[in-house]
Parts: structure tokens; C-alpha cells; sequence
């Protein structure tokens, strides 16, 4: 039978390298697929690396009736759809991906971000952890400066650690805005960078 997956964890945990991997191994079976993917920081339809990795995907957007767009698609059958980004959906769309496991039997493999950098979950994430078949948290955790795992996602805005501001801001842009990952003891202090470091420069 097929299922709904969710695998998160914070930036730079290699969700997309895996993202990725899947598409590989299983086109290597035959099995037909669709990788989608909403706003990727490398642009418009496409599921970028931090290690180089890159493929072309369908870009999901805001609308988008991801049912339909699967269902629609012409050739052969769909059978089953990889998402990337999956945090910035919205929790209609995640629905939309439980009909076409419940429906009409097409595994969805989803790979996003728990929480936004407030420590926030996002609606699309808290949905899919509540639907989803398959909950799973990453077991490659990036590290904070201070060296311990890092599970929180933070936005720094000219050098400084932000809490407020729109949920949705694309990082890796010339807008001075960037991300960090923290422990959680360095994101309730809003320290996205070591003290000694910060003061030095």
C-alpha cells in the first residue's frame, strides 16, 4: 500500500542530497515519479544542494492543486511524487498529497524544515506531521557554532539574529538576509554567531 512520508530536519542537513538520492533510485527501478518542489533558494523548478547536487523539478505554487497536477499529467502513470520544500505548503496541498496516497495508491516522499526561525512550526509541517504515515526525523544533524547538534533554524539580517518579519523570506539573496542553524540554547539567546568571534570582527 502506499504512504505518506515526512523526513525533516533543520538547514543544512542534507534533506535536499537525499531528496535527490530518492529520485535517483528509484527512477534506476523504473518506477515513474515527479519531483516537485516550492521555493527553492537556487530559483524557480529546481531542487538544489548545498554539495552541488541539482535537478530540474515542477514548481509547486501557492494555488497549485497538487492532486490535479499529478493526476493530469500526460503518459504514463504516476507513481509516486518526491517533494522538496515540503514546509511551505500549505496544509490543503498536504491534503491534496493524502488523496493521492489514499486514493489512488502513489507513494509521497516529503522533505522540509519542522519549524521556521521564530522556532515556529510551519503550517504545511505540522500538517504532514499529523497525516503522514511515516514521521521521521533526519539523523544528520548539522552543528551549531558552539558544537553541538543544531535543530534550530535562524535568520540573520545584517549580521544580527531577527524573531519577527515574514515566515516566508528566501535566503542566499542580496538582500542581506541569511540563515543559520543554532542549538536551541544559542536560538533562545539569539546568538547565531560566538561571541568571541563577533566581538574580534
Amino acid at each position: 500500500m502506499a504512504q505518506l512520508h515526512y523526513r525533516h530536519a533543520a538547514m543544512n542537513s542534507g534533506k535536499s542530497t537525499m531528496v535527490l538520492q530518492y529520485r535517483h533510485t528509484y527512477a534506476a527501478c523504473g518506477r515513474n515519479g515527479l519531483l516537485m518542489t516550492r521555493l527553492d533558494r537556487a530559483g524557480t523548478g529546481i531542487v538544489s544542494s548545498r554539495i552541488g547536487l541539482a535537478a530540474d523539478a515542477l514548481e509547486i505554487g501557492a494555488e497549485t492543486d497538487l492532486t490535479d497536477l499529478v493526476l493530469d499529467r500526460p503518459g504514463k502513470r504516476v507513481d509516486h511524487v518526491i517533494v522538496d520544500e515540503a514546509q511551505f505548503l500549505s496544509p490543503e496541498q498536504v491534503d491534496q498529497l493524502a488523496a493521492l496516497v489514499d486514493n489512488y495508491d502513489i507513494d509521497v516522499f516529503t522533505f522540509g524544515l519542522l519549524s521556521d526561525f521564530r522556532g515556529l512550526q510551519f503550517p504545511g509541517s505540522a500538517r504532514l506531521v499529523v497525516l503522514a504515515d511515516i514521521v521521521e526525523a533526519l539523523q544528520v544533524y548539522p552543528m551549531c557554532w558552539c558544537g553541538q547538534p543544531a535543530r534550530m533554524n535562524a535568520r540573520v539580517v545584517d549580521g544580527e539574529m531577527v524573531r519577527d518579519g515574514d515566515t516566508v523570506v528566501v535566503g542566499d539573496t542580496d538582500t542581506g538576509v541569511g540563515y543559520v542553524v543554532l542549538c536551541r540554547r544559542h536560538h533562545r539567546a539569539g546568538q547565531p554567531y560566538s561571541p568571541a568571534l563577533a566581538k574580534a570582527a
